[in-house]
């Protein structure tokens, strides 16, 4: 009788073991399942509804399956042709017609849509260093580190001098790519002040693994005095 319990126990350690990793990986400074943003918050919405249906659409196809494995006959009166647009067509699309539609939406709520223009900041990319300018505060320059005010929506203008990069603070936005010779845009918004990271999460050559930047978000009245003293800090260092 002590086998099974013994046996059990042996498998207990590495399942709960398992578990522990992967709910460890859904946090940290680059978790975008630990949204600091509107932005953030809706792409991890998506990632969990897509989870759920994911999980749904799973469960059905064990269900018809564990029928056919206790009842071998169980189905036998319905064509092929008739299992293969019920099974192929109309049951993906009972779950999947939904979740696109609720992808649209999200999508949506991510685009930086016509209005009242926010704060920019432009973020220069160049093999293996980032160069975030503030036109805003009289064109004052950071290194490596950017400064956002919390709260407010800010659009980041993404720019490369060399290669492809992309531009990626996971817990506040998606990534844009930073494309030689044009500028794409991406909207985001930090909801409390704090130290967070960001990276380059487009391979760009050798250095790439050591491209990645620190993200600084100010209380709105402090903002301007911390970017002019990292501005002048940067300057320090050249």
């Amino acid at each position: 009788m002590g086998e099974p319990a013994n046996h059990h126990s042996c498998w207990r350690l590495p399942v709960q073991g398992g578990l522990l990793a992967a709910l460890a990986g859904c946090t940290g400074p680059l978790s975008t399942l630990e949204p600091s943003g509107p932005a953030a918050a809706s792409i991890a919405g998506l990632w969990w509804v897509m989870l759920a249906g994911s999980a749904v659409l799973f469960a059905l196809v064990l269900v018809l399956f564990a029928l056919v494995m206790r009842q071998p006959g169980w189905g036998s009166r319905v064509s092929p042709a008739r299992w293969i647009v019920l099974g192929g067509l109309v049951l993906p699309a009972v779950i999947l017609i939904p979740l696109i539609c609720y992808a649209l939406l999200a999508g949506e709520r991510l685009l930086p849509l016509p209005g009242h223009a926010p704060a920019r900041i432009d973020a220069v990319a160049q093999q293996w260093r980032w160069t975030f300018r503030y036109p805003d505060q009289g064109g004052l320059q950071t290194q490596d580190v950017l400064h956002l005010p919390a709260g407010t929506p800010v659009d980041i203008v993404v720019t490369s001098e060399d290669v492809v990069h992309s531009f990626w603070i996971p817990r506040f936005a998606g990534k844009i790519d930073a494309v030689p010779g044009h500028a794409t845009r991406l909207r985001v918004q930090a909801d409390q002040p704090g130290r967070y990271e960001g990276q380059c999460n487009q391979f760009c050559g050798l250095g790439h693994a050591e491209m990645h930047f620190t993200v600084i978000v100010d209380r709105p009245e402090d903002f301007a005095a911390a970017v002019k003293q990292a501005a002048a800090s940067a300057e320090e260092k050249k």
